[in-house]
C-alpha cells in the first residue's frame, strides 16, 4: 500500500467513525492550542523583558536610604555630595543621577491652581536611561544644574491604545489632567511660590506599549536637584536627596563598582550603614523564575489536554481494529504485510493529530487575540517556529499513541483473522 492509498483509507475511516474521531481532534486541538498560547506568552514576556533590560541598563543599581534605621547622629543621610563624590571617584559609571522628591507641592499657571503635584529634584543624566519618550524643547542640561537654574521639565501622561476595563475605574491625578488639557511648554509656573520657566515637555508612551518593565515614571515636574535644594528645600533637608540611580555600564561589573561605592558611603557617613546598594540582579533572576513557572504550568496544562487526545486517538484505533479484523485478514491474504498494516492504522492516527495540530493553532491565534485585548502590555508574539513545532508535537503524540494498537493489528493471524465474523 502506498501513502496515497493509506491516507484516502485513513479519511475513509475517520468518516465512518465521525463522532469518536471529532472527540479524539478535539482533545489534541485543545491541547495544541494551549501549548500554543503559552509558547507566545512566555516568548513574548522574555522579549518585553530583554527590552526593559536593555532600556534601563545591565549594571542598573539603586542607593536608597535604609528603613526604620535609627542613626547614632553622625551621617549626614543621603545628600547630594554623595552623588558627586562617587562620580568623581568613579568616572567610569555610565549614569548616577540623584531624585529628591515632594508629593503634595501646588502648581500655579496661566491663573490657576493645582493642587498636590509632584515635584522630582534630578539632574540632566536622567534621561540617560530608560528613555522612552517624546520630547517637546529641551531637556534639563549640566549648566541648569551647575547654576540652580530655575527651569522645569512637565512629563505629560501617554493614556492608552487600548483602555482595559479596570481603567474606567482609574482617577486621574490633578497634574495629569492639567498637562492633558493645557500646553505648558515656554510658560512660567510657580511651584510653591517660586517662580520657574518650562523649557521642555517629554510625553510617556502609551501605558499599554511602554516598554518599561519594572515601572513607569509618574507625571511630575521634573527640576534641577540643585534648584530644588535652593528654592524648595529647608534649612533642616539642605541637600537632602531620597535615593540615587546608577548603571556601571556592564553587568560584570556590578559588584566590583558595588563594593566601591559602600567603601565611599561609609566613610562619607562616619561608620553608619544607613544606606542600602540594592542591583537589578535579584530582580531580573525573580521575573525569570516567574517567566519559567509560568512556562510550566502552560505546557503542563497542554500536555495533559494532549495525553487526553493520545488516549482517545488509542481507543479509536482499537475500536477501528476490532471493527476490522476480517478486513485486516484478507488484506494479509492478498500479499499486504505487516509494515503496511501498521502504516495504514499510523497514517488514520496522523490524519487525526494534522487536524488536530492546525485547528490548535487556530485556537491558541484566537486565545492570544482574546484574551491579550485588555493586557497592559503587548506580551503575546507568535512566530512560524511555534506553529510548526506545536503541529508536529500534535502529530508525534497521535502517532505514539496509535503505535501500540496498530502494532497489535500488524501483528493478527491472517488466517485467524478471516474467521472472524
Amino acid at each position: 500500500m502506498n501513502l496515497e492509498e493509506a491516507f484516502q483509507t485513513g479519511l475513509r475511516e475517520i468518516r465512518a467513525h465521525a463522532f469518536r474521531s471529532i472527540l479524539s481532534f478535539s482533545a489534541v486541538s485543545v491541547g495544541v492550542g494551549s501549548i500554543l498560547y503559552t509558547f507566545a506568552q512566555t516568548h513574548g514576556m522574555r522579549e518585553a523583558l530583554d527590552r526593559s533590560i536593555e532600556l534601563m541598563g545591565a549594571g542598573r543599581m539603586q542607593i536608597q536610604a535604609k528603613r526604620n534605621y535609627v542613626s547614632r547622629g553622625l551621617s549626614p543621610g543621603l545628600i547630594w555630595e554623595d552623588v558627586l563624590e562617587i562620580e568623581r571617584a568613579i568616572p567610569e559609571i555610565q549614569m548616577i543621577y540623584p531624585k529628591v522628591r515632594r508629593w503634595n507641592a501646588t502648581l500655579h499657571c496661566d491663573g490657576k491652581k493645582v493642587e498636590n503635584i509632584p515635584i522630582q529634584g534630578t539632574t540632566h543624566e536622567w534621561r540617560k536611561r530608560d528613555w522612552v519618550y517624546g520630547l517637546r524643547g529641551r531637556f534639563l542640561d549640566r549648566w541648569d544644574v551647575e547654576n540652580a537654574a530655575r527651569v522645569a521639565v512637565v512629563i505629560e501622561p501617554g493614556g492608552w491604545v487600548q483602555k482595559p476595563f479596570w481603567a474606567s475605574w482609574w482617577t486621574p491625578e490633578p497634574l495629569d489632567r492639567f498637562v492633558s488639557r493645557h500646553d505648558l511648554l515656554g510658560k512660567p509656573i510657580r511651584l510653591e511660590n517660586r517662580q520657574f520657566t518650562v523649557v521642555g515637555v517629554i510625553k510617556a508612551p502609551p501605558r499599554d506599549k511602554d516598554p518599561r518593565w519594572f515601572h513607569w515614571e509618574q507625571t511630575a515636574v521634573l527640576i534641577p536637584v540643585t534648584s530644588y535644594h535652593r528654592y524648595l528645600g529647608n534649612e533642616k533637608t539642605k541637600t537632602a536627596i531620597d535615593e540615587i540611580q546608577l548603571d556601571s555600564g556592564n553587568p560584570d561589573t556590578v559588584v566590583s563598582v558595588k563594593g566601591r561605592i559602600d567603601s565611599i558611603l561609609k566613610r562619607r557617613h562616619r561608620g553608619e550603614d544607613d544606606y542600602e546598594i540594592q542591583d537589578n540582579r535579584s530582580m531580573i533572576q525573580e521575573e525569570l523564575q516567574d517567566t519559567q513557572r509560568y512556562i510550566w504550568v502552560g505546557t503542563i496544562l497542554g500536555m495533559v489536554a494532549l495525553l487526553a487526545g493520545g488516549i482517545g486517538i488509542m481507543n479509536v484505533t482499537l475500536a477501528s481494529i476490532f471493527a476490522r479484523v476480517k478486513e485486516i485478514g484478507i488484506r494479509r491474504a492478498i500479499g499486504a504485510t505487516r509494515t503496511d498494516i501498521l502504516a495504514q492504522f499510523l497514517t488514520e492516527a496522523m490524519i487525526l493529530g494534522l487536524a488536530g495540530g492546525l485547528a490548535g493553532v487556530g485556537l491558541g491565534y484566537a486565545g492570544v487575540a482574546y484574551l491579550g485585548r485588555d493586557t497592559e502590555r503587548d506580551l503575546t508574539t507568535l512566530t512560524w517556529y511555534h506553529m510548526a513545532a506545536v503541529i508536529l508535537i500534535g502529530v508525534a503524540v497521535s502517532c505514539i499513541s496509535a503505535l501500540y494498537p496498530a502494532k497489535q493489528a500488524a501483528a493478527l493471524d491472517p488466517v485467524t483473522a478471516l474467521k472472524d465474523e
